[in-house]
């Protein structure tokens, strides 16, 4: 399975966290920038279960920022969905 799209994801979310005057939603997508790069590195990645839990945190966020930012997430919510798309299962 390719882990390039998760580590993209990754990146791009840690840089919109960076960015992001609310420190505790900041602190959140950091979170998530966080373990999508380990899913990125490790042998075994993610099921379909995690992988849409943190689709729905990202839903979560977008609605909290502004558009800019939620293109970004959009962007790299993508890159998870490519993914998604190649993890067997469902």
């Amino acid at each position: 399975m390719s882990r390039e799209h998760l580590q993209a994801a990754s990146d791009q979310l840690a840089e919109i966290a960076a960015g992001l005057d609310d420190d505790s939603l900041a602190e959140r997508l950091s979170g998530i920038a966080e373990q999508v790069g380990k899913f990125a590195s490790q042998e075994r990645g993610p099921d379909h279960g995690r992988l849409a839990r943190i689709e729905n945190a990202l839903h979560e966020i977008k609605a909290k920022v502004d558009d800019d930012q939620k293109k970004a997430i959009e962007q790299a919510h993508e890159e998870i969905k490519a993914f998604r798309a190649t993890v067997s299962g469902i």
